[in-house]
Parts: C-alpha cells; sequence; structure tokens
C-alpha cells in the first residue's frame, strides 16, 4: 500500500518557484518590476526646461506657454511598497486538478509576488479567509517571512459551511485595517454571495487594487457524459444531472456566460485592474501579460 503524497513544504514550494518561474520572470520582465508593481499614481515633485529624450507626455503645457520655454513635470514615486494579499481559501478554491487546484495556484501566486516585492525590501502580509477572517500575517520584508506567510496560508484550512461563502466580510474588514494607501491583492475565484461589488469599490478608491481571479476551465464547460454525480464546491450540496441532455448544457452555458458578464461588469464598476490566473496556464506568462497591460494602462492615462 503507498503512502499517501505530502504537501510540498514552504522551503520546496520557494526553491522551486526561484528556479522555475522566478529567473524567467526577471528574464521576461528584463527588470521593469515596475509594470507590475506601480499604478498610475504618480507624486508630483518639480519642474524643469525640456531636455532632449525626455517623454512629451510630461510636457506642462500651462507652464510652457507662459514662459515660453518648455518645460517637463518631474514625478516622485514611493520608495518602498507596502502590498496586502487578501486570500480567499474557502471550498471553491480546492477545485481543479489533484496536482493543480485553484488553491495551488494561489499559494504559487502569494509566494512569487511575496519574493518578487521583498527582494526588493518591500513589505508584504496577508489576510488569510475562509467564511471568516482566519488569521492576518504582519507586514514584513524578508525570506524567513514569506516563508511564514507561505506556511500560515497553508495552515488555512477552508470551513465546511452549508452557505455559499460571502466575500464582503473580508473587504469591509480589509477598509477598516488597512490604514496606509498599499498595493491590495484580492486572490479569489470570486465565488461568493452577492453584495460584495459596493465594499470593493470603495477599496479600490483608497488603495491600488488587483483582483487575482482563479479559475479552472472544466468550471466553464460541461462535457457530455451522461449522467453524472455534481457537487457543489462550497456547500457540499450533490445532484444527479444527465450531461447528454443538450439542453441542460445549454442552460449551463448560459449561466456561466451570465456569471461572466455580471463578474467583468462588477471589476469595471469598481475600477479594479484583473489579473485571470487558470490552472492550466503558465505563471510566469500570465504575471507578464499583466505586466505589459498595466503598463500600457500607466501610458494611456499619462497621454
Amino acid at each position: 500500500m503507498s503512502e499517501p503524497t505530502r504537501a510540498p513544504s514552504p522551503e520546496r514550494i520557494l526553491l522551486r518557484l526561484d528556479w522555475h518561474v522566478l529567473r524567467r520572470l526577471d528574464g521576461m520582465l528584463q527588470g521593469d518590476y515596475r509594470s507590475l508593481f506601480r499604478g498610475s499614481g504618480l507624486d508630483f515633485a518639480d519642474l524643469r526646461e525640456y531636455q532632449a529624450l525626455d517623454d512629451v507626455r510630461h510636457i506642462d503645457w500651462n507652464v510652457t506657454a507662459r514662459l515660453n520655454t518648455p518645460y517637463v513635470r518631474q514625478y516622485l514615486e514611493e520608495r518602498e511598497i507596502t502590498a496586502w494579499f487578501l486570500l480567499d481559501l474557502s471550498p471553491s478554491t480546492e477545485f481543479g486538478p489533484p496536482t493543480h487546484q485553484k488553491r495551488t495556484v494561489l499559494v504559487d501566486f502569494v509566494a512569487l509576488i511575496a519574493r518578487l516585492l521583498t527582494r526588493r525590501g518591500n513589505r508584504v502580509g496577508a489576510v488569510c479567509f475562509t467564511d471568516r477572517v482566519e488569521r492576518t500575517v504582519p507586514l514584513g520584508f524578508s525570506r524567513n517571512h514569506v516563508l511564514r506567510l507561505i506556511t500560515d496560508v497553508l495552515r488555512t484550512q477552508p470551513a465546511r459551511t452549508t452557505a455559499l461563502t460571502d466575500l464582503k466580510p473580508l473587504l469591509q474588514h480589509a477598509l477598516r485595517v488597512l490604514k496606509r494607501r498599499s498595493l491590495v491583492f484580492i486572490v479569489s475565484d470570486f465565488i461568493s454571495a452577492p453584495g460584495w461589488e459596493p465594499s470593493l469599490r470603495l477599496l479600490a478608491h483608497r488603495h491600488d487594487v488587483v483582483a487575482v481571479r482563479l479559475y479552472d476551465p472544466r468550471e466553464h464547460e460541461l462535457p457530455d457524459v451522461g449522467l453524472v454525480w455534481l457537487q457543489d464546491a462550497e456547500t457540499g450540496e450533490q445532484v444527479l444531472v444527465d450531461t447528454s441532455d443538450r439542453r441542460f448544457r445549454q442552460r449551463f452555458a448560459q449561466l456561466i456566460a451570465e456569471r461572466e458578464a455580471a463578474l467583468k461588469r462588477a471589476f469595471q464598476w469598481s475600477g479594479v485592474e484583473v489579473l485571470p490566473l487558470s490552472t492550466e496556464q503558465d505563471l510566469a506568462r500570465a504575471v507578464v501579460n499583466f505586466a505589459l497591460r498595466r503598463k500600457r494602462r500607466r501610458v494611456k492615462v499619462g497621454a
């Protein structure tokens, strides 16, 4: 009888990401981590005369017209980034292939971004949430702190309840405790009871918020395999369905499309950027694609 597969330790998770993801990310981003971690918010510092190779988008046209000499604005970015991870560890994050569930993607993403930030002297913290706030990892900036963060996430077990997870308490908790403007990653599959959208919008007004949406492609498509038992990942409720029924599959596809459209509207209304992460996606490539979109957005805002 074979022994059950043991979960990797925080040290092994971090080593794997350092060797197989972080090095690739360094090469793909070519050191331009501002594309990933900086939004469009910059603090005005000073004015000076325009010089060759200056970015024309930074020309202050009012001052230029008044002095009849081109002047550009100089901006000062905060040297230190304070980042928080709001982590949805509800039962639905356990969906996906046994070796690569949504929860696995969550752990890898948090470990990777925390490592990127802390090795540049920035501070990171986390809030672990199931159907309530389970634990808070305070801000820290060392490699050992990242290992502690991973350990606490792995130790947080989903709560088994009969109710659908509600993200509103997590977002309201963040509104109460996050005093300093921060970079906030909300890592969730956003399978939640309704009503969290206003809290997300308010949080995005106060902080630079990124919604990291976890998903598995099998959640979006129902194959024709005959009679199967489906189980609600959140409540555990089971129901027998006939997947060979074309009308049933069409109705399922319609419900998924409606949910996708509702989520898209909620994110747009809240003013947050979205980083979709699939259980079948290459993590480094997903992060780079997001960085490029974020960079283009910053350029567009500054134009």
